[in-house]
């Protein structure tokens, strides 16, 4: 279904797509020209993370070479105030300050906004993203690739004309390109843009979504290595099975540590509103401090501190830090490191975020969750009783704390089955991602994405009637068409006006246009026999309060609930003073419901 242009100035844009999608139209059929939507927008998905990704390794290589072995531990905790800096002029001064960060803007676009990303988040996200990681920033890309990714399907569906269904279905196939770029993952990728983005998999987006994952992997992988994960090919043994168990627990309480403290952490800096440079300077000296106590926590971490510990070289983390002094061989004060940044991660990535910088929790958690693995392996293997595998529990961590943060258990566990290359622990991680994701969701029923959103009165998992209901303007339902009564209007006037009137409903109005109350045709039928009345009574004597009134700014779907439970067909809109404004009908409302269904069916 062909739509107008959004602006004036897209028409010689518009002009020069014409002869194409008329050719299209003759010649393709929907549902080829629908994958070949998603195979383009996965090629330019992965083309956009592959050059973040190389950009940022560039960077740091960079950096790190341009500071001698004794300087290195007060250059990285330097760094990263360099990146946000950087990112707080770029979004000042090139965006306007309008970022928008993280997933929840996409997540709301998709479910309240017919899945319209603005076209600044073609560019602004990696570039912001660039400088807040590659200098240090302690966040994950994946958000920001995610975002652009989604952008990108956006834009394209609107550039070509499409409807608000496959603009969305384009929406999801981006982000499902960019996470699927970033780790080589296809079906991570897409079942990441159905737990985490669209909410819901209808059977007419599976292919389309998968089309565009797969592209966006063959681009990553010709172009760009991917991350360096340990291929697992050991398998568990049956008596591991209770500690998978006790082990999701766990990843379950630090999951819901980690929701808590990153949203603590944005009420905190939400009072300094604005760009303000005290927030680049506390969170910046703060940041640095950290990455100062912890080296650990510079950057992503992903090959820092994962790699490292899955390659079982987990006393290099106390390269350059303070632990260091007391030698490789002292396990436990390796372990207090382990504790003291699986902890502070979340931290590190809040004030990253909060300063100004810009990068998700989606690398947070699987960086806290390898070390959650490797200490509760450490700490049972000390014991004793019990030789557990480490490098299985730090896989499992990662997908175990991804899958209670994000309230994604599916993309957790294929993730991690598709990037260690194979699926030897495939039962271990779906004890550990269901038990994680469960407990995570009793205490935490919103994910770290969609938790802001709901604060803020948006359901973003509303069903799908509710979904259409909350696009219903209800301004434009209004009906004026009720003939308004005075109160001291006599019977014989009221009973003149039901002559000629279409309606049997009225609304009583004062002088003030406030709304007095309603008269019916039958609470008043038994009385417009008595002729001998109609002088002498007045509407004011007949009328009854109104069973409901509505607002101008309730929603449609509020409003229908009021219908049904006041058994009426019509109800009075007034304003905040009372104001009489119009009838909101019950009809109106699902008809136009019904118009709203069938354009989603034609989309």
């Amino acid at each position: 279904m062909m739509h107008p242009p959004d602006h004036p100035h897209k028409s010689r844009i518009y002009r020069l797509l014409n002869p194409f999608l008329l050719w299209r139209l003759r010649h393709v059929s929907e549902r080829v020209y629908v994958v070949w939507l998603a195979a383009l927008v996965g090629v330019l998905a992965g083309l956009a993370a592959v050059a973040l990704k190389t950009a940022i390794h560039w960077q740091q290589h960079r950096l790190a070479a341009a500071v001698t072995e004794p300087n290195r531990v007060f250059a990285l905790s330097f760094y990263p105030i360099i990146g946000i800096t950087l990112t707080v002029l770029v979004t000042k001064y090139l965006l306007n300050g309008n970022l928008g960060r993280g997933i929840g803007p996409i997540i709301y676009s998709t479910a309240r906004e017919n899945a319209i990303v603005p076209r600044s988040k073609l560019y602004s996200q990696l570039i912001t993203a660039f400088l807040t990681v590659s200098f240090g920033g302690s966040a994950g890309t994946e958000a920001p690739i995610s975002v652009t990714g989604a952008a990108i399907g956006s834009n394209a569906a609107r550039v070509l004309r499409a409807g608000r269904r496959r603009r969305r279905l384009l929406t999801g196939c981006g982000a499902a390109a960019g996470v699927a770029a970033i780790f080589n993952a296809p079906i991570a990728g897409v079942l990441f843009a159905v737990e985490a983005i669209l909410l819901e998999l209808p059977a007419q987006y599976f292919i389309p979504l998968l089309i565009s994952s797969a592209t966006a992997t063959v681009v990553s992988k010709a172009l760009y290595a991917g991350q360096p994960f340990t291929l697992i090919t050991n398998s568990w043994v049956l008596n591991t099975v209770p500690f998978y168990v006790v082990f999701g627990l766990f990843t379950a309480g630090l999951a819901v540590y980690m929701i808590r403290t990153y949203h603590w952490f944005e009420h905190f800096w939400g009072r300094w509103p604005g760009l303000r440079w005290q927030k680049v300077l506390a969170g910046g000296a703060a940041l640095g401090l950290l990455i100062f106590l912890f080296p650990p926590l510079y950057g992503e971490g992903y090959t820092t501190v994962v790699q490292t510990l899955l390659d079982g070289h987990a006393h290099d983390l106390t390269t350059d830090s303070l632990f260091s002094v007391y030698g490789d061989d002292n396990v436990w004060w390796l372990l207090v490191l382990v504790s003291c940044t699986m902890l502070t991660k979340v931290v590190a990535t809040s004030i990253t975020v909060g300063a100004g910088g810009n990068g998700g929790m989606f690398g947070t958690s699987l960086v806290a969750g390898a070390l959650v693995g490797f200490l509760f392996a450490r700490l049972v293997n000390l014991t004793g009783l019990v030789a557990l595998p480490e490098v299985h529990f730090v896989v499992l961590g990662m997908a175990g704390v991804l899958a209670g943060v994000v309230h994604a258990p599916l993309t957790a566990m294929f993730l991690i089955a598709e990037i260690t290359g194979g699926y030897a622990l495939f039962v271990p991680l779906m004890l550990v991602t269901s038990f994680s994701y469960l407990i995570t969701k009793h205490f935490e029923p919103y994910s770290v994405y969609t938790r802001k959103l709901t604060q803020k009165g948006v359901d973003v998992y509303a069903n799908r009637d509710s979904d259409l209901l909350s696009r219903l303007d209800l301004h434009r339902l209004i009906d004026n068409e009720f003939v308004p009564l005075r109160p001291g209007a006599t019977l014989g006037e009221l009973v003149d006006v039901f002559r000629h009137a279409h309606r049997n409903t009225f609304p009583v109005v004062g002088k003030s246009g406030k709304l007095r109350g309603i008269i019916t045709l039958d609470m008043v039928r038994d009385t417009l026999f008595d002729d001998a009345h109609y002088t002498t009574t007045k509407v004011r004597e007949l009328m009854q309060p109104p069973p409901a009134r509505v607002h101008p700014t309730d929603s449609a779907e509020h409003t229908l609930e009021l219908l049904e439970r006041t058994a009426t067909p019509a109800l009075p809109v007034c304003d905040e003073e009372g104001v009489y404004l119009g009838f909101v009908t019950r009809s109106a409302i699902l008809a136009r419901y019904r118009r709203e269904l069938i354009e989603e069916g034609q989309a």
